[in-house]
């Protein structure tokens, strides 16, 4: 299995877990507790990517350009989650303005 695969599905199933599982049964749901346990996923996909690719020289392609595991990582999620997010934020009227 390509490692670039590898690393989306390792994003995908921490991204599922979370908009199915975690955000939807938080009893408080504001913007600030989401971006807090968003940083706490986002280190566990980068320690799982460590543990992984760390110190291998395995490079990642992102289309043109080729790059290390960790700007892989963090982009791609960043692809994921960001229409996740939007799409969550405006289906429970979480508000953008209003962190807590």
């Amino acid at each position: 299995m390509p490692a670039e695969l590898q690393l989306l599905i390792i994003e995908a199933t921490i991204l599922l877990i979370a908009y199915l599982g975690i955000y939807p049964s938080m009893r408080d749901l504001t913007m600030r507790r989401m971006l807090i346990v968003d940083l706490v996923l986002t280190a566990l996909a980068l320690a799982v990517g460590a543990a992984l690719f760390a110190g291998r020289g395995i490079g990642f392609s992102l289309v043109f350009v080729e790059t290390n595991w960790a700007v892989f990582l963090l982009l791609s999620m960043a692809a994921m989650e960001i229409p996740l997010f939007l799409w969550f934020c405006g289906r429970h009227g979480i508000d953008f303005d209003d962190p807590d």
